[in-house]
């Protein structure tokens, strides 16, 4: 037994045939149009074979597998469907008829309608419709404009005027191709220079890249350099503020502190000096004669003096003073009472000794050329004697021995006064040069 399935061929889904044949709708099969019952002999002969030659020759036409496989392959173009069906029970001349049939539609000789769907037959009849409206607008364009020409003739002059002005647009064209060759020429030469220009500026680009890297480095030096140029000036105002300073300022008044306008003279704020009303200890005595051991040493260095017979050693509150000759004791410049200290006989030899360099000072200072230093108050060396400046002045002794203490500390104060006097002709004489 052979069935047949017909698909639409545009959607390809299975057609379902009515009685008469045409096919209505959409199905998934068809009914074979006999079946062979149980137990039936199949024929045998021509009919047979002639039915399965046409099984054969439609499953060939369609282009599909028989429905036995369950699959249904997309035709090709030239493909066609045999429309009806096959039963059983049909003759030799129907079939032959059948197949005379298929090779006239395979010839071309005869038209074979497409089995459809009814949804794709609605829309391939809208697109007819669609198409035939086109042609039916452009027929009655191309009729207008044929009413057109008749209407308005065609002499040989209007047909010499189109032929120019067909010579003169393809002049034209001409021109215009030329032009736009020459266009394309500049745009070409025009893109080089822009592609040049490109490169130039990523090449100007770059370089004030580094520009600005060299010029931030460069100002980073510079605000480095100007930080210590400020530094250096501020260290040479600073230098200068000193300098000037120092200029005005007196070394050796600065060095040495006399004050002799109290009961007792100081030196350096050592006091020089007792008195019964302002006791003062031996340690700060010792300390004073100390202080003033070292600026009498000061002072005769500055002039280029060499004592005689003594020299000078201070060191503190137990300077002292060396005799020049061989085996000369020591001259102690200090006193302290105890066995061990030394004698009040041995001090005053100092104190004389003292009094003695003082006024080889004055002598050399007063054979040079300036005006000599202005010691107000007279010294007597060999008896140990200074002499109130006035006129009938009283002498003081600067012994310890046998001598008060208002005398001994008056005499003290007149040999801090002759020491003031000689800083301020040396702060002169240092200012001078």
């Amino acid at each position: 037994m052979s069935s047949l399935r017909f698909f639409c061929q545009r959607c390809y889904q299975p057609l379902k045939q009515s009685q008469s044949g045409e096919t209505q709708g959409l199905d998934t099969s068809l009914e074979p149009a006999a079946q062979q019952e149980p137990g039936d002999t199949p024929e045998e002969g021509p009919t047979s074979s002639a039915e399965t030659g046409v099984e054969k020759l439609q499953a060939g036409a369609s282009g599909r597998t028989g429905p036995g496989d369950g699959r249904v392959s997309r035709p090709s173009s030239g493909n066609f469907t045999l429309v009806g069906e096959l039963g059983s029970g049909r003759t030799l001349h129907s079939i032959q008829t059948s197949i005379r049939g298929t090779f006239d539609i395979l010839s071309g000789e005869e038209d074979l309608d497409q089995p459809l769907c009814q949804e794709c037959t609605d829309h391939l009849l809208e697109h007819l419709d669609t198409q035939l409206m086109t042609s039916e607008s452009d027929s009655q364009d191309y009729k207008r404009c044929l009413e057109t020409m008749e209407r308005a003739g065609g002499g040989e002059d209007e047909r010499e005027a189109l032929q120019e002005e067909l010579k003169d647009a393809e002049l034209e064209e001409a021109r215009l191709a030329q032009e736009l060759e020459e266009v394309e020429g500049d745009r070409a030469r025009a893109a080089a220079a822009l592609e040049a220009a490109r490169a130039e500026t990523e090449l100007l680009e770059r370089r004030e890249r580094q520009y600005h890297r060299d010029y931030s480095w460069l100002r980073w030096q510079e605000l480095g350099l100007l930080d210590e140029l400020h530094s250096a000036e501020n260290q040479l105002r600073y230098a200068q503020a000193q300098l000037a300073w120092l200029e005005e300022t007196d070394a050796w008044r600065f060095a040495f502190q006399i004050r002799d306008d109290g009961p007792v003279a100081s030196i350096n704020n050592f006091r020089l000096g007792c008195l019964p009303a302002v006791p003062v200890g031996w340690g700060e005595i010792n300390a004073a004669w100390g202080q003033a051991a070292l600026l009498l040493l000061a002072l005769s260095r500055k002039v280029g003096l060499q004592f005689r017979r003594f020299r000078l050693v201070p060191c503190g509150n137990r300077s002292h003073l060396q005799c020049l000759g061989q085996d000369a004791p020591e001259l102690p410049l200090f006193f302290h009472q105890g066995q061990s200290g030394p004698s009040r006989s041995a001090s005053d030899r100092a104190l004389l000794a003292f009094l003695d360099c003082m006024t080889q000072f004055k002598e050399a200072v007063e054979k040079g050329e300036e005006p000599g230093v202005c010691m107000p108050c007279r010294m007597h060396a060999r008896r140990g004697l200074i002499e109130e400046p006035g006129a009938g002045g009283e002498c003081y002794s600067i012994r310890t021995r046998s001598n008060t203490e208002e005398r001994w500390s008056k005499a003290l104060k007149l040999v801090l006064t002759n020491f003031k006097c000689s800083l301020d002709w040396v702060s002169s004489r240092y200012r001078q040069k």
